[in-house]
């Protein structure tokens, strides 16, 4: 059973993710918040695998919510699926550097947003395409690449050129298209990059690529 929690400042935006949670059979609703210091207080109180964050909410932002949450070592099986109303958000980077597992618009389909959350329950990190994209068009020609990641160079030819791709939104079926590898090879090339990087997740070694500019400007 996944245990979720939800924070939004919207009663109707929760009350609309309370019914997809109820709907679900493998998904339980521990708790709801209704802002952001609401929303750690409940994590650290509930312990839940999955948190449903609005980026923008009273008291405490969700993005310093966020860093609360990944910052605190009781709640290191929790993972926060960031939300928001528009996909163009500016917060997306921010989100993602700041430990999100990944990063929604409140207004996808339920089926989209089920698949979110068992997906970042299962360890996963979940980044759609265009998300990614935006990503790499804001930042990747440099208006937010930081200092290169100091293991970057431990990586092979290979994972680096790997790394560079899954930070281009591509999955690990479409990059062994790409480099004509199988698909269990680009998962160990993921996979060891993301020991040496000590990435959490997927979307943590997207902002690493972005950073260290393995990307196509």
């Amino acid at each position: 059973m996944i245990r979720l929690l939800i924070a939004d400042d919207q009663p109707l935006v929760r009350m609309g993710l309370r019914v997809l949670a109820e709907d679900a059979e493998d998904i339980e609703l521990v708790g709801e918040a209704a802002t952001g210091r609401e929303a750690v207080s409940l994590a650290r109180q509930y312990r839940p695998d999955v948190v449903l964050m609005d980026i923008r909410m009273p008291d405490l932002d969700g993005l310093a919510a966020l860093r609360e949450i990944v910052s605190d070592d009781r709640l290191a099986g929790t993972r926060v699926v960031m939300l928001t109303t528009f996909e163009l958000d500016e917060y997306v980077f921010d989100a993602l550097a700041g430990g999100a597992s990944g990063f929604l618009v409140k207004d996808g389909d339920t089926a989209e947003l089920l698949h979110a959350i068992r997906v970042v329950a299962a360890g996963e990190s979940l980044l759609s395409p265009s998300v990614t994209r935006r990503v790499i068009e804001n930042f990747a020609a440099g208006a937010r690449r930081g200092r290169p990641h100091p293991q970057i160079g431990t990586l092979t030819e290979r994972e680096a050129e790997v790394t560079g791709l899954v930070a281009e939104g591509l999955s690990n079926e479409e990059i062994a298209r790409r480099l004509y590898l199988s698909p269990a090879t680009v998962r160990t090339h993921v996979s060891r990059a993301m020991i040496k990087l000590q990435a959490r997740d997927r979307a943590q070694l997207v902002v690493f690529a972005v950073q260290s500019g393995l990307t196509a400007p």
